[in-house]
């Protein structure tokens, strides 16, 4: 047994690598092992791991497997050694007939990576098979007249057996008439005859027995035998002779039956029966040429009745014999030699050399997903085979040698898209017409975790009442990962953060699975009205990917705060408050004001004044909105000296919350100014401070002249601007504040005729608060023409007469809802105007509210740039009319009415 690698021309053999490593790097070069044919089942053919490079443990790890091509399945390896064996009888006739070489393909699969190898294994013959005729007995009829020389062809025997081990020569037993002659014809087949040595004479005797044997090359020789009959016949003196000794026609496999191959011709130079001839089959011609042609007995046309395969039989040798009807018989022989052409007939047949695995979607180009290899039965062009996919998906097909390919992975695979492939495998061939055929092969691709969870929304809003119950349900946010199996499955988290010094974990969990959000205790709104939570969805990946999402918990507001009286200060201790007030007052005289509070939020924290109790009930009234204590009447001398009032104050809230503040009222004779309760504690001047306020004074006066001075400057280019341009100014020249005004916020109010209407200007973005001043108290009466309020960095007012920005700033003087249907009311309007920055929720709030406290009532609709209005403002200002309200936010383009 002996093993060689390659090819004997090491030049061919270099070619042959090179483009085998451009083609295909997973593919190795062939190795070929030689080995008889008959051995028994379990014989080592060669050590197969060691030759292809392989440790043991890769036949089992990587799942080596042999596959013949042709079909049976004659060796395996053995796994322990990682030698190949015979794993079945090899008879070498069998699988390769008269062919002078005999090579076993096989392909050697191994996976992980998947690699293919191919091996071919050299069946060497050995004399395993004798010579054999197919008759035992030959029967011959030789006229004795034959003269001497004449040559009679004789029955052929077969050897199976090829080369030195097929059929070499013939020998003839001793007799007394013949000898053998031994020749080569055409095709290289040995071929005996008969060649009469003496004249027969019947009458001494008139049958021979001959015994021919036929005698292989093996060592030691083979051999097989045929008994030869001569008949001795009276005189017919000649014997048909054919034209030719041999006959050759071509034919193709595709005629059909009844096709005329051939008519061989014949003659015989005897007149009457003697020269009459009859054609026929050799005695000996086998029966599957009988199946398959036909011969005419007059004309010795052969026909064709059968079926031709190129596959099955390429050439057909036909013995025809021509004998006359003398007696005796004469006859003569030749030979037809009918070679089949081959017809593109057979469709080529894609096999699977390995099974598609699952494919990774991350897989880099390139990547072997299955072994195919075509095969086509046919020969020459017939036979040569191509594959082609169908265009469109991300496979290819990269062909190695003799007909196979690797199908390999040709771009960017994504499980999310596509998760199978039906990929179709088109095999044609070169013939003429081609013939293909198709095969279907799914490819599936697993998943890889490359995409995180994704939130239904990147944000979630959640209103949640105040004082709920601990473990009860916020919220259920979701995600959805578009991976497969593990690589999709989410579990939720909260991320770790702080909300006033405390971990959010201290006031919600979630639910891993879910992703319901649960509270931990009951919210307060008063101390806690946002609470912003991180949630990360992450799924179960290797490595894992995550994505958050924040949720917003507003805290909605209630009424679970009882207004809380802060003046006068004794009441808001809860002891009786003491206030004096002259006999002599009026109607309408301000006693004195209760304020009150209320820590929530919205119609919760909008509070009413009522005067539950009086000692004297037509002498005072409060006012609902202001609590402002006034008389109703002037005081007469009937009237008790010490009055008493119980005040009811309640929030607006369901249900109503409510508190009580008493004031005492002490009549007294010459009192002229309102005594306040902190009046007793305000310190006695000392006479050492009068020369510091005869300083102050002289100070004040200075400061009067001069600002007196500015006003008329000021007035002066007013009225000029006002003649040329008809607007004017103040604060900036040419009214360059009105294009580019800084953030700064003034409100005018002109209470001199008809309100026309009030705009607030200007005001930082940024700020929470402003610092308003008025020019006038709240205890003097609203008789002043002017009145203007400005922030510290004031800069500009807009006169009675200078004509609004645009006409969405201006309001009309019709019925405005109120607390007490009041009408005609000053108007703010509240809007972004052509400034860059429009007023901040602080600056249009407090702008509502120095104009309540200026006339008594405003009306203000909020603009664009409005993002919402508290209610949580001043105890002395009550919003009455709000018709858009909803959660305690404020929608832009509402109307609010605010009373001081």
């Amino acid at each position: 047994m002996t093993k060689t690698m390659g090819y004997r021309d090491w030049r061919w053999q270099a070619l042959w690598w090179h483009y085998i490593f451009l083609l295909w790097s997973t593919i190795n070069g062939q190795t070929r092992y030689s080995i008889p044919e008959e051995l028994k089942r379990g014989s080592v053919v060669g050590n197969l791991a060691k030759d292809l490079g392989l440790g043991l443990s890769d036949i089992f790890d990587r799942k080596l497997r042999v596959a013949s091509e042709a079909g049976k399945q004659y060796f395996t390896v053995d796994a322990g050694k990682g030698e190949l064996v015979v794993n079945d009888r090899i008879d070498r006739e069998a699988l390769c007939g008269q062919s002078a070489s005999c090579v076993l393909p096989l392909q050697v699969v191994i996976e992980d990576p998947l690699q293919l190898h191919r091996i071919e294994v050299e069946i060497r013959d050995i004399n395993d098979n004798s010579p054999s005729f197919l008759s035992n007995e030959l029967s011959l009829k030789l006229a004795e007249s034959a003269a001497v020389g004449t040559r009679f062809p004789l029955e052929s025997a077969t050897d199976p057996d090829v080369g030195s081990n097929s059929l070499k020569s013939y020998t003839l037993s001793k007799n007394e008439c013949c000898s053998l002659k031994i020749k080569q014809n055409e095709g290289g087949k040995t071929v005996a005859e008969l060649v009469l040595e003496k004249p027969l004479d019947r009458e001494k005797k008139a049958f021979h027995k001959i015994l021919l044997t036929a005698l292989d090359g093996g060592n030691p020789p083979r051999s097989g035998t045929s008994q030869i009959t001569i008949n001795v016949l009276d005189n017919n003196d000649n014997f048909p002779v054919f034209e030719k000794n041999v006959y050759k026609v071509t034919l193709g496999e595709t005629n059909t039956k009844g096709s005329v191959v051939i008519a061989p011709k014949a003659t015989d130079a005897d007149e009457g029966l003697n020269g009459e001839i009859e054609f026929s089959f050799g005695s000996r011609t086998p029966d599957y040429l009988l199946s398959i042609f036909d011969i005419n007995t007059l004309t010795g046309e052969i026909t064709l009745k059968g079926e031709l395969d190129y596959e099955t039989t390429k050439s057909y040798d036909i013995d025809v014999t021509a004998k006359d009807k003398g007696s005796p018989e004469m006859e003569g022989h030749c030979r037809v030699q009918i070679d089949i052409t081959d017809f593109n007939d057979n469709v080529p047949e894609i096999i699977f050399t390995s099974q598609p695995k699952p494919v990774r979607e991350d897989a880099p180009s390139g990547t072997v997903v299955a072994l195919i290899s075509a095969r086509d039965v046919d020969s020459d062009n017939n036979g040569k085979v191509t594959l082609q996919l169908t265009k469109g998906s991300p496979f290819n097909l990269k062909p190695s040698f003799s007909n196979n390919y690797a199908l390999i992975t040709f771009g960017a695979l994504d499980r999310e898209n596509c998760s199978d492939y039906d990929i179709e495998i088109t095999a044609t061939d070169s013939g003429s017409p081609p013939l293909s055929s198709r095969r279907i092969v799914r490819v599936s691709i697993t998943d890889v975790n490359d995409n995180p969870p994704i939130f239904t929304q990147p944000s979630y809003n959640v209103y949640l009442k105040e004082n709920g119950v601990p473990g009860s349900i916020l919220y259920s946010v979701s995600a959805a990962d578009v991976d497969f199996g593990e690589n999709a499955k989410i579990s939720y988290s909260i991320l770790d953060s702080k909300v006033q010094d405390v971990s959010v974990s201290s006031y919600v969990y979630i639910n891993s699975d879910n992703g319901s959000i649960y509270s931990m205790h009951s919210f307060d709104y008063e101390k806690l009205k946002v609470l912003q939570i991180q949630v990360q969805a992450k799924d179960q990946g290797s490595p894992s990917l995550s994505s958050n999402a924040t949720v917003h918990v507003f805290i909605l507001d209630q009424n679970d705060n009882a207004p809380a009286v802060i003046y006068p200060s004794s009441a808001a201790l809860g002891s009786l408050s003491h206030q004096r007030m002259p006999r002599s007052a009026k109607a309408g005289h301000l006693v004195t004001k209760v304020t009150a509070v209320d820590a929530d939020s919205g119609h919760n924290a909008w509070i009413s004044y009522k005067l539950a109790e009086a000692t004297d009930a037509s002498l005072f009234a409060v006012n609902m909105y202001t609590g402002e204590v006034r008389t109703k009447r002037a005081v007469s001398e009937q009237d008790d000296s010490s009055q008493r009032l119980l005040i009811e104050i309640k929030d607006d809230g369901e249900p109503v919350q409510s508190a009580t503040a008493t004031v005492s009222i002490l009549l007294e004779d010459g009192l002229h100014e309102p005594i306040l309760d902190l009046r007793h504690k305000m310190p006695e001047p000392s006479k050492k401070t009068g020369r510091i306020t005869l300083y102050l004074i002289l100070s004040l006066a200075s400061v009067s002249v001069l600002s007196l001075l500015t006003f008329l400057i000021l007035a002066v280019k007013c009225v000029r601007n006002s003649r040329s341009s008809g607007s004017c100014c103040m604060g900036r020249t040419d009214c360059d504040d009105y294009k580019n005004p800084n953030r700064n916020l003034q409100i005018q109010l002109n209470t001199d005729g008809p309100i026309k209407y009030v705009e607030v200007l200007g005001g930082d973005m940024l700020s929470q608060s402003q610092s308003f001043r008025s020019c006038m108290s709240p205890m003097s009466p609203m008789s002043e023409n002017r009145v203007s309020l400005e922030c510290p960095q004031s800069s500009f007012v807009h006169s009675k007469d200078q004509k609004p920005p645009n006409n969405d700033w201006r309001f009309t003087q019709g019925p405005r809802p109120g607390p007490s249907g009041a009408t005609g009311g000053p108007e703010v309007a509240m809007g972004t105007g052509p400034w860059p920055q429009p007023p901040t929720e602080a600056e249009q709030l407090q702008a509502l509210m120095a104009a309540a406290n200026a006339v008594g009532e405003a009306t203000a609709t909020l603009g664009p740039g409005t993002m919402g209005l508290s209610t949580r403002y001043s105890p002395q200002f009550t919003l009455q009319h709000v018709p858009d309200y909803r959660q305690n936010v404020y929608i832009p383009g509402s109307t609010a009415t605010l009373t001081s």
